[in-house]
């Protein structure tokens, strides 16, 4: 989905928000299990989020990277104002260009030092209720699922 696009969607949503349609709307909560682990996150108000929200539950198989879990899902949408090369603990991000949901918990191979960099821009689409350094103990294959919670 081509960048504006997803601009002119946010802009709305925050159009919503101010004039109040949205406000005291519920939170999206949903559960990440990979490897015996839950990890609960709650989606930010992202177009992004909105598309991920809509197309659950997922399925998928984990993949590591450095200290990084990613997953394949069958979603494409374009970068959006979140992007964000180095990753944050407890932020979740889509990967755009591959089609993939990310969570850092540590360096990655191209990391430097003080850092968590991503293979590119990513879009922050959720955060983490909690601590993501249990996934040190994914092994690539492994089954995931992302459900509404």
């Amino acid at each position: 989905m081509p960048t504006n696009i997803l601009r002119k969607a946010a802009d709305q949503r925050t159009a919503q928000v101010q004039s109040g349609r949205r406000k005291g709307a519920a939170s999206r909560h949903a559960l990440l299990t990979v490897a015996g682990v839950s990890i609960r996150i709650v989606l930010a108000e992202t177009a992004t989020a909105d598309l991920i929200w809509r197309a659950l539950p997922l399925h998928s198989t984990a993949e590591t990277w450095g200290r990084c879990v990613h997953f394949e899902v069958p979603l494409e949408t374009g970068r959006d104002r979140t992007a964000r090369i180095n990753g944050v603990k407890g932020e979740i991000y889509f990967w755009v260009e591959d089609d993939r949901i990310m969570v850092p918990f540590g360096p990655t191979p191209i990391s430097r030092p003080g850092e968590w960099r991503l293979p590119s821009p990513a879009n922050v689409w959720a955060h983490t209720v909690d601590d993501v350094s249990v996934l040190g103990r994914v092994r690539p294959g492994v089954k995931v699922s992302l459900v509404a919670a």
